[in-house]
């Protein structure tokens, strides 16, 4: 084990400040308000600048305001940077490819695509106007900071085949309404629908309700059959609308707090997965909060699930006065769940706790492609099983 040098300690607290949170460092609530606060006031800054006498009377302004917000977020990438070797999961690799595999995170290109533009426009002869767009992917970088718009992503990671499904089907009935049309106008209006193509254009204002009006039908037939697009096109659209609201509503339900790439790689249950493996366990999970005093699991309740503590402390009540504390990274439940009947002893919070739960159908997908993580929880549940305990550390219940 390498020497605990102030220099590390250094490094694994600010690891601890920008990747793992509050829980890690109190300073952390600080900087993530004052970057998110940071975050918008560069979107509305960018919006001002096409506000014609605004921007000329505050250019100066709004150029340092600018140059600022370059330097904060550039000096939080490279903190990010240096600071990866702290992730758990590459303790056994050489720095520079920790830091390599952290920076190839997809949100890391973001980071580094939103300031990219102002090092670009500074060393390059140029004229790289064009690139100031990009400066409105700092917005993306709320998702750092969002439960709701991680939520999100994790429903079109999930519904994406239903939402392909939907396309399909969008795209099917855009076809079948153009070349209809086409037919049935084509001689009465050769200039406007007179190809498929140009009845495209109509079919995809008609669908979507939007209805410019620049090309409507004229003869009899041809508004019957643009009064049944209209009622399809609602329907059509509704399939993907539907696939969202109800994943979204099922997500949000589920994850009371933000699930962050940082907090599980610290779970030592999954510290021998790679960072991808551990972005997909991250979708696989979901969250629950706990007050002090609130039972997780009682006895007698089906084991549908195993419970990881994210932060906080529990016990598990096994009787006979033996009771097992639980900490961050403990787990437990999971004997219950891989045998399929209900759970023996109770656990209660002993402070506020963040815990991840994994669910059956979770678990099966990730011991299909991570055989080994289902070994180690089948072990633990048989030292477990054997010690006649449910969780880590037993320790006798103090008498009063």
């Amino acid at each position: 084990m390498s020497e605990e040098t102030p220099w590390r300690r250094l490094r694994r607290g600010v690891y601890n400040v920008l990747e793992v949170g509050t829980d890690a460092h109190p300073v952390s609530s600080f900087v993530d308000a004052f970057l998110i606060t940071l975050i918008v006031a560069n979107v509305f800054a960018f919006a001002l600048e096409t506000v014609e006498p605004f921007a000329t009377d505050y250019a100066n302004a709004l150029r340092r305001f600018n140059t600022f917000s370059v330097i904060i977020f550039s000096v939080e990438y490279v903190l990010r940077i240096w600071s990866a070797v702290e992730v758990p999961l590459f303790r056994n690799e050489p720095h520079w490819r920790a830091r390599l595999k952290f920076a190839r995170r997809p949100i890391m290109i973001i980071d580094l695509l939103a300031v990219l533009p102002w090092y670009l426009g500074s060393l390059a002869p140029i004229d790289l106007r064009v690139l100031r767009v990009l400066r409105l992917l700092r917005l993306l970088k709320l998702v750092r900071y969002s439960p709701a718009l991680q939520s999100l992503q994790r429903v079109f990671a999930t519904e994406w085949r239903a939402l392909v499904g939907a396309l399909l089907v969008i795209l099917i009935l855009l076809l079948f309404c153009s070349t209809i049309m086409y037919f049935i106008e084509r001689e009465a209006q050769p200039d406007k629908m007179g190809s498929i193509p140009q009845t495209l254009w109509w079919a995809m204002a008609t669908l979507t309700t939007v209805g410019y009006g620049d090309v409507v039908p004229i003869t009899p037939l041809g508004k019957i059959v643009g009064a049944l697009v209209m009622l399809l096109g609602l329907a059509a659209l509704a399939l993907p609308v539907a696939i969202l609201a109800t994943g979204f509503g099922q997500e949000a339900g589920r994850h009371q707090f933000v699930i962050t790439w940082g907090n599980v790689a610290r779970v030592p249950l999954f510290d021998s997965l790679q960072a991808a493996e551990i972005a997909e366990v991250c979708r696989l999970l979901y969250a629950r909060h706990f007050p002090a005093g609130a039972p997780i699991i009682s006895a007698g309740d089906t084991g549908s699930a195993m419970y990881i503590i994210e932060s906080g402390e529990a016990v598990a009540d096994h009787g006979d006065d033996l009771q097992v504390p639980l900490g961050p990274g403990d787990f437990f439940g999971e004997a219950a769940l891989l045998e399929h009947r209900r759970h023996k002893s109770d656990v209660v919070a002993t402070s506020p706790c963040r815990i991840y739960v994994l669910d059956s159908v979770a678990l099966a997908q990730l011991s299909r492609r991570h055989p080994e993580l289902l070994r180690a929880i089948r072990q633990v549940a048989m030292e477990r099983q054997d010690n006649g305990t449910q969780g880590a550390r037993p320790t006798p219940k103090a008498e009063s």
